[in-house]
């Protein structure tokens, strides 16, 4: 098993653990006041938290529009035959022999 699995087999079996002692009634206020659950309330603030950092923990894509044309397309490669023809090709002649 690799480190990631094993941390989220610990943070799961952590999570069940808190969430299983805590299972008493609570007030809650949620525009009035409420009994409920603490369990429930533990429970949504964990995947509320689960989702927010999942959204701001993601890759973000790369938007074309604010590239300009020299960011898409390099002009020039380390060796002058190399350019990119006008079809757009980044294949050297090298390159091009090689996958027929």
């Amino acid at each position: 098993m690799n480190a990631k699995t094993i941390f989220i087999i610990i943070i799961s079996a952590l999570v069940t653990i808190i969430l299983m002692k805590n299972t008493d009634e609570v007030n809650f206020w949620i525009f009035g006041d409420a009994s409920v659950p603490k369990l429930a309330v533990l429970g949504v603030i964990f995947t509320m938290g689960l989702i927010v950092g999942y959204l701001l923990g993601r890759p973000r894509k790369k938007e074309l529009e604010h590239m300009d044309s020299s960011d898409r397309h390099p002009a020039t490669f380390k060796d002058s035959s190399e350019t990119i023809s006008e079809n757009g090709n980044y294949l050297s002649d090298e390159d091009r022999d090689y996958i027929r």
